[in-house]
């Protein structure tokens, strides 16, 4: 596939975005943003299933663990990103092209390892599970759906590769480092006092694995998804 200089050299603004594109991403930014919204006011007043202690820590720390979930910040990255096609459909630069990938790639991961490791282990009722459902399962299909139907397309390279698993690695470290002093990890298979390095370190290395067949799957459609009536090379 050619890398992000020649793609750029298709003119993103000239390619109408496809029937119904719009009121998709719309929707998409508008779900995404309630179930933060939604996730952090439960967070706030110590009704979520994030606040794991008998005795909730202090508002601080609250949030602070927050943000530090990578389902929050991949749900983030779609809102960004969405919201970015919602105010100009043919958006585009070489840094959101590469939180896009990143958002669509996290948000997939998000949730593939809630519906396969972790929803078995939760037992949520009202709003704390519909906040799960929407971060968990209503945000991943329509920012997936949304971006194999309407793109847009041609904003992805093998060059951005490389730069997209920056914010994975970085999360991951801090979230080791963190760990490691406050013996506080946000989901249980990084939970290195209950399973020990040698196996944080596996799951760590499947799930970065993953991660990269993830990117690399989006990479390698974008271009056998474009419409060539409408885009031409």
């Amino acid at each position: 596939m050619s890398d992000v200089r020649s793609t750029s050299a298709v003119d993103t603004d000239s390619v109408p975005p496809r029937r119904g594109a719009a009121p998709w991403h719309a929707v998409t930014v508008g779900v995404v943003t309630f179930a933060l919204v939604l996730q952090l006011v439960l967070v706030v007043s110590g009704a979520s299933v994030l606040v794991e202690d008998a005795l909730a820590p202090p508002l601080g720390t609250r949030l602070l663990r927050f943000v530090s979930y990578f389902t929050v910040q991949s749900n983030i990255l779609v809102m960004l990103t969405t919201w970015a096609l919602v105010r100009r459909p043919a958006h585009d630069g070489r840094v959101w092209r590469i939180a896009r990938l990143d958002a669509i790639a996290g948000i997939t991961i998000t949730g593939v390892v809630h519906w396969f490791f972790l929803r078995p282990l939760l037992h949520l009722e009202g709003w704390s599970w519909v906040a799960d459902k929407l971060l968990h399962v209503a945000v991943p299909l329509l920012a997936v759906v949304g971006w194999l139907v309407f793109g847009p397309r041609l904003r992805t390279s093998w060059s951005l590769l490389l730069p997209a698993l920056g914010w994975p690695v970085l999360w991951l470290a801090y979230t080791l480092a963190v760990g490691a002093v406050t013996d506080w990890y946000p989901y249980p298979f990084l939970d290195v006092t209950t399973k020990g390095y040698g196996t944080v370190l596996v799951n760590c290395a499947g799930i970065a694995v993953a991660l990269v067949v993830v990117l690399a799957a989006l990479i390698a459609l974008d271009p056998r998804l474009r419409r060539p009536d409408r885009i031409s090379a």
